[in-house]
């Protein structure tokens, strides 16, 4: 009889108040239960519980929001707002799941498969002429095509998970 080895799963289930920077270069499922103020920057899943109060900035793979949050949350697989969420900030998911009840103030741009290099400029919060220095030089993934820069938003995001990006 053969056995397989089941992979563990990272999980941190976060139910204290904390104040800072979170940052995970592996996938992890990130609970957050308590009170976070910061940056929160993850790979993965990150779940904001219903009884969460978050003041931060977040960019994650996938986050699911029950609870409170304020601040700008990047999404670059999906966001999903569950009944009790009430989110007040800008939103930028590449998908959004708003169930009946979850409230949003603010403002919600939706993630591109391709971006030029404005948008490019605009995502990774750098100058235009440094993603202009970047894609002419190769350092940054892209394509070229006649004049301007297309770049994929997949390839981008493994791109600085891989430290390569230097600001």
């Amino acid at each position: 009889m053969a056995f397989k080895k089941k992979l563990e799963e990272k999980t941190l289930d976060v139910d204290a108040a904390m104040q800072g920077t979170l940052t995970f270069k592996d996938p992890v499922n990130l609970r957050i239960n308590g009170k976070f103020e910061g940056n929160l920057e993850t790979r993965g899943n990150l779940t904001i519980g219903v009884t969460a109060v978050v003041n931060a900035d977040i960019l994650g793979d996938n986050v699911i929001i029950g609870g409170r949050v304020k601040g700008k949350i990047t999404a670059r697989e999906r966001l999903t707002l569950l009944p009790q969420a009430i989110v007040e900030g800008h939103i930028y998911p590449a998908k959004l799941n708003v169930a009946e009840g979850a409230l949003l103030q603010g403002q919600c741009t939706m993630l591109h498969d391709f971006l030029n290099a404005e948008e490019l400029a605009k995502y990774l919060e750098v100058e235009l002429n440094s993603i202009m220095e970047w894609a002419n030089s190769g350092k940054v993934p892209g394509n070229k095509e006649g004049a301007d820069w297309k770049f994929e938003r997949k390839a981008i995001d493994n791109w600085v998970a891989s430290g390569k990006i230097a600001k």
